[in-house]
Parts: C-alpha cells; sequence; structure tokens
C-alpha cells in the first residue's frame, strides 16, 4: 500500500490523498463495523468520494417506515407535528405529504425522507397504508452499504466480518470481498479526517468547514503561494480552480446541506465571477443535485443543497457517537485480550445515550459471547473522552 501526494505537513488523518487500491477495481466500496453500526466509504480512484453510516438501534433514517399519530396541526408551518416511535423527536408532516385535514391523535404509515438534524425531528410523508396502533417502527430503509452500492454500482465491496453480507439484497453479494487488509487502516485515517473541521491539499491550500445553525460555512485559505511564478492574480485564480473541487468533494461525502457558504482564498470581490464554471462543474455530479446560486455583495459563493441524511458533523459528535466509539474499544478488548476480565466505564449522559440501543448490545453478544458490562461512572463526566476501559482483576 502506498501513499502518494501526502508529506509532513498533511500526513495522517488529515491527508486524504490517493493510495492505490487493493484490487483492479477503479472504484470500491470499504465497509467497517463495531456494535451497532456501520460505516461505509465509496473511493473512486483511491479517492473517497461518499460516505454513509448505519446505526440500526439509533434515530430513525430516510427509508425507514413507522406509525406515527398526529399530535398537532400547525396551520402556520402548513403541516402536522407527529408522535413517532419511543426514543425519536417528532417528526413533521407537510400538508403536501398527507398531513391536510386530518384530526389529532390520527394514525399514519409514514416514511421518513429527512433524518433528524440541526436540532429538528425527522420529516415525514404518508404511505398509502392501513395504520393502527401505538408509534412503532415497521421496517428500516437502505443500509450504509446499500446505499454506496446502489451510487456506485461497478464498486468492489470490501468488508471486514462476514455478517455484514447478510442484510444486503442479492445483487449486492457477488461484488463482495471479506476482509480489508491494509484498506482497513486507510478507511480508519479518511474516518478520522471527516471528524476534523480543516482539510489541507497536498501542495499547499486549505479550507475549514464551520457549521452554524443557519447555514454552513466554509473559508479557503491560500497558506503559501511559494514557487507560483504566475502573477498574483492568475496564482489565486489556478489556486481556487484546484480548491473548488475539494470543497464540492467535502460537502458532498460530509452531507452538508441547506445554505452553505464559501470564502474563496484571496481572490478580489470583483474577480471571484470567473469561478462561477468551476463550482458549477464541480458540484454537476453530486447525486443531491445542489444549486450554485452565484456571489453575493460581500464575494461569497453560495450553494444550496437539500437535506436528506443528517451531516457527518453530526453523527461523529455527541454523547452517542462517543458511547459507540466505547462500546467498540470494548469489543476490541474482549476479543483481543480473552483471557481477562473487561467494563467500559462512562459518563452517566453517555450510559444513558447507550442503554436504549439493544441492538448495539446484541451485536456486541454476537461478537463476543457475552453482553457488555458497562456501568456510570460519575468522576468522568468532564473529560474529554467520558468513557475508559476497566480491567476487571
Amino acid at each position: 500500500m502506498s501513499l502518494a501526494g501526502c508529506n509532513a505537513a498533511n500526513s495522517g488523518a488529515r491527508c486524504l490523498a490517493r493510495r492505490f487500491l487493493p484490487s483492479s477495481a477503479s472504484s470500491v466500496i470499504l465497509a467497517t463495523s463495531g456494535p451497532g453500526e456501520i460505516r461505509a466509504l465509496a473511493l473512486v480512484g483511491g479517492i473517497a468520494i461518499d460516505s454513509a453510516i448505519e446505526r440500526p438501534g439509533g434515530p430513525l433514517e430516510p427509508g425507514d417506515q413507522v406509525i406515527g399519530r398526529i399530535r398537532a396541526q400547525v396551520p402556520a408551518m402548513a403541516g402536522a407535528f407527529v408522535a413517532l416511535p419511543a426514543g425519536s423527536a417528532d417528526g413533521f408532516l407537510p400538508d403536501t405529504a398527507g398531513a391536510a385535514g386530518l384530526p389529532e391523535g390520527s394514525p399514519l404509515a409514514l416514511r421518513v425522507i429527512r433524518g433528524a438534524q440541526g436540532g429538528k425531528g425527522p420529516r415525514v410523508a404518508r404511505l398509502e397504508a392501513a395504520a393502527e396502533g401505538p408509534p412503532r417502527l415497521l421496517g428500516r430503509g437502505p443500509g450504509a452499504i446499500e446505499r454506496l452500492a446502489a451510487l456506485h454500482p461497478e464498486a468492489a465491496i470490501l468488508v471486514d466480518r462476514p455478517g455484514l453480507s447478510a442484510g444486503l439484497p442479492a445483487e449486492f453479494r457477488p461484488r463482495m470481498t471479506v476482509g480489508l487488509g491494509d484498506e482497513a487502516q486507510h478507511a480508519a485515517e479518511i474516518w478520522a479526517a471527516l471528524a476534523e473541521a480543516e482539510v489541507h491539499l497536498p501542495g499547499g491550500g486549505r479550507f475549514s468547514i464551520t457549521p452554524t445553525p443557519a447555514l454552513v460555512a466554509i473559508d479557503a485559505d491560500a497558506t503559501s503561494l511559494t514557487g507560483e511564478r504566475r502573477g498574483k492574480k492568475d496564482a489565486q485564480l489556478a489556486l481556487n480552480r484546484r480548491l473548488i473541487p475539494a470543497i464540492a468533494r467535502h460537502i458532498r461525502l460530509r452531507h452538508l446541506s441547506g445554505a452553505i457558504v464559501i470564502d474563496l482564498a484571496g481572490l478580489p470581490q470583483r474577480q471571484r465571477p470567473l469561478l462561477t464554471e468551476a463550482f458549477q462543474a464541480a458540484l454537476a455530479n453530486d447525486p443531491q443535485k445542489p444549486r450554485f446560486l452565484g456571489f453575493t455583495g460581500l464575494g461569497l459563493a453560495e450553494i444550496q443543497r437539500s437535506r436528506t441524511h443528517p451531516p457527518l458533523h453530526e453523527l461523529l459528535q455527541g454523547a452517542y457517537a462517543e458511547a459507540l466509539a466505547g462500546l467498540a474499544s470494548l469489543a476490541r478488548a474482549v476479543v483481543e485480550r480473552p483471557g481477562e476480565s473487561h467494563a467500559l466505564a462512562l459518563s452517566p449522559a453517555l450510559l444513558g445515550a447507550i442503554e436504549g440501543d439493544t441492538t448495539a448490545r446484541d451485536q456486541f453478544r454476537d461478537r463476543t459471547g457475552n453482553y457488555p458490562a458497562l456501568y456510570a461512572d460519575n468522576a468522568i463526566e468532564d473529560r474529554p473522552h467520558s468513557w475508559r476501559l476497566v480491567t476487571i482483576v
């Protein structure tokens, strides 16, 4: 396995440079798993293009089907809030998706069309099916591997465990190979990089991503134009033309959505419209069909991208994500050191976040032979990592 285009300034978790693939395939899907979670990456020519995270016992995701009940009609919002299965925030059902005229308390069969994100619950649409009884989950939608396999029909699929193929449609299984080899480390490096807000490009240039409640702000920086023999304007145009495809790729890879504004690197405001075609070309293959809206009066590039799956910065942070990371670490310890007894101490917030995920605990038992030993420890509430492994003597 070789790594090209990385150096001491951008190596390791901060470098998403091209790598050689483990087979002759030009595209590959790398699927890694832990108790309660599957992560998948689609690489084309060695470059990460798409990502997906599946948490079978976690929050509702697009494609899931549920029974819900109308909780309150909200004429001012042209829709209704809907009670969803236990553990989920209320969903929103627009009038145009089936809420119009329904009295409060009405049971409905629903499909999730947008996952909970930005502090708001899922958005749902009505299914033409009979509904009765309390809110409950009817079935999950496409999982992480299936979603990426459909987007990349020629990609080889590498999975870290044989059981990951069991839930996939039969047409995907001939493309699957069990075992990632050196690509397991590659996938880990990419996921670590995606947890960071700053992206460094080989050869110079970087940009930082800052989500806010109203929009996502991306700030590009030239870092250094040393070695450029062109004039300043041409050098800045060339740098931004190199940055724009990387920015567009990370918008797609990280599931950034809604209003996105980009402050380009160094280029005077009056010259920024010269990059309109570069933005349009960079966004053209995004399956979400984002729209490039032009430049604001301050010279900020504007992009509008529809919301579907939660952005990675929300999925990779928070008590639930950290608790799953702790559970995965505990599973590795149990498997790798079978002669010892291990437990996981968590802050009360993390323990509360994972207690409701019976799927994660069942998958832990399938991997290790026993359910996880978990307990709350108030002493680690404010530590940077709110869990720790404990070896029981």
